[in-house]
């Protein structure tokens, strides 16, 4: 054997190994890298649902806190039209004692009358000063009428009484008072004073009216379309026809566009819309307390805020809500602090004639 030669087997023994050992070297680098490549598209697309999940939940979120909040609002008129309720029956219940204590002192002051006429009577004066003291105990009643009534009709005829009596008395002592209650009487028909029973009842008017208000959310009913032919269609066509019109119709109420400047009154739900009409409906009823018990400041502010509400919520160009506003706008300008006229010249002369001077 050929010691040279020997060493050649080895050599091709060793580069057949080394080209065997390369092969899967390569493969396991292809592998790691496909592997890699995996599990960065698994690791993106995870991160991209976690971000979609996040973003609906915050829509979600925000969905929520929109729905609690409307809940809310609704919540609070509920609550506010209740509260408003029980304060128009505390002051209809307060309205109410205070005329049964008007009630008692027209009571007080009638007895104080009969009381008078009897001491008159029984001190047995002469005819003048019976006359002049009637005179004066009338005219002071009627001024207490009129104070509590708004009214000056029972100092009218309080006054055309007592010239009456003066006038068929005769006495030159009485003619000064004969002319004080002429200036009197005309001071009084020239003043302008409140029509308290017209106000009342226009304010009742006002109050029956509200239910039959349109709201300017309301939804119109689509009208059916009319027109003549000139000529009779036949069967088939006239049925559709009257198909496309039905069709027409319902497509109408599907969408409906309308310009309202008052963006609050067309999130108005039909619940909200009872309460809408019963709270003008008591803003209406608190004016006609106010209007009873003479406290026309407070009047005033119900039926200004009466009048926004209905500028605010309901349709204008209706021919209801127009009649409604005209009829509010002239309580509005009727209600006026006007001091009732006092009979001062009158009661001077009554008490000059009753000295004997």
């Amino acid at each position: 054997m050929n010691p040279e030669s020997t060493p050649e087997p080895v050599t091709v023994a060793a580069a057949s190994g080394g080209a065997a050992g390369g092969v899967p070297a390569k493969s396991a680098r292809r592998t790691v890298v496909a592997t890699r490549v995996w599990v960065l598209a698994v690791a993106l697309v995870a991160i991209v649902a976690l971000v979609g999940n996040g973003l609906l939940w915050q829509k979600l979120h925000n969905v929520q806190e929109n729905l609690a909040r409307q809940s809310a609002d609704s919540a609070a008129n509920s609550m506010e039209a209740r509260a408003q309720a029980k304060q128009a029956q505390e002051l209809a219940r307060e309205t109410a004692a205070r005329l049964a204590v008007a009630d008692a002192r027209l009571s007080e002051a009638t007895l104080q009358r009969s009381q008078l006429e009897e001491l008159m009577q029984s001190l047995s004066r002469s005819r003048d000063e019976n006359l002049v003291v009637d005179m004066e105990s009338s005219i002071r009643l009627a001024q207490q009428q009129a104070q509590l009534t708004l009214s000056v009709e029972p100092l009218l005829a309080a006054l055309k009484t007592a010239e009456e009596r003066v006038a068929r008395a005769a006495h030159p002592r009485l003619a000064p008072l004969q002319r004080a209650i002429a200036r009197d009487t005309e001071r009084i028909k020239s003043a302008k004073v409140t029509d308290t029973p017209g106000l009342l009842t226009k304010l009742d008017d006002l109050v029956r009216q509200v239910d039959d208000l349109p709201v300017l959310n309301a939804v119109v009913p689509v009208s059916a379309v009319a027109g003549g032919r000139s000529a009779p269609e036949p069967v088939a066509t006239q049925w559709w026809l009257r198909a496309l019109e039905v069709v027409q119709g319902e497509a109408r109420k599907l969408l409906r566009v309308s310009r309202i400047d008052q963006p609050e009154a067309a999130l108005l739900t039909p619940e909200q819309s009872f309460f809408l009409r019963e709270n003008l409906k008591l803003k209406l009823l608190n004016a006609r307390l106010g209007l009873l018990a003479r406290q026309l400041e407070a009047a005033r502010s119900d039926m200004a805020s009466a009048n926004s509400a209905l500028n605010k919520y309901f349709d204008p160009a209706s021919r209801k809500t127009q009649v409604a506003a005209n009829l509010l706008s002239q309580v509005q300008a009727q209600m006026k602090v006007v001091e009732l006229p006092r009979v001062d010249d009158t009661l001077t002369a009554l008490a000059t004639a009753a000295a004997g001077r």
